[in-house]
């Protein structure tokens, strides 16, 4: 009997496995379709800029400073992460703490937009899927989504 019932518990796992990576899949479909559109809207509007590699920003304050950090530098910064939908799921703002961190630790959208940031400036990125978690949930960002964050640029 025990045997049993460990084969229906085994099977019943593999089962939900299996859903649950189908419809991961599907919700990452339809979650890189709506991020292509969204971000072939946005690209439209007055001051975004889309850089090679699909990151997309806009300058919300100009800082005064004249050097940039670099992929391998110590950042501190203030953030408010969400989804496309405006779901905050992380903000440093929200906690009143800025957060340090090495800019080689973060996902390729943040190194990369961050690079271009002198001390003060804050600006919004707009995150393709790509240059974030890709195709893997994290947390509550689902598969292929878009990530919008406010940066603002404390020190380096």
């Amino acid at each position: 009997m025990s045997n049993v019932f460990v084969v229906i518990v085994a099977v019943l796992l593999i089962a939900w496995g299996v859903w649950r990576a189908a419809n991961n899949q599907k919700v990452g479909a339809a979650n890189l379709a709506a991020g292509e559109a969204f971000l072939a809207h946005n690209a439209d509007k007055p001051g975004v800029v889309t850089t090679a590699s699909g990151l997309q920003y806009l300058v919300l304050t100009q800082g005064e400073g004249t050097e940039s950090p670099t992929a391998k530098s110590q950042v501190t910064v203030h953030y408010h992460g969400t989804l496309m939908d405006g779901t905050v799921f992380d903000s440093s703002v929200e906690r009143r703490q800025s957060i340090t961190f090495g800019l080689n630790q973060v996902i390729k959208g943040w190194t990369e937009g961050v690079q271009l940031m002198v001390v003060g400036d804050k600006y919004r990125f707009f995150i393709p899927a790509k240059l974030a978690y890709g195709s893997r949930n994290m947390g509550a960002i689902a598969a292929n989504s878009v990530l919008i964050f406010e940066v603002e640029l404390l020190a380096f």
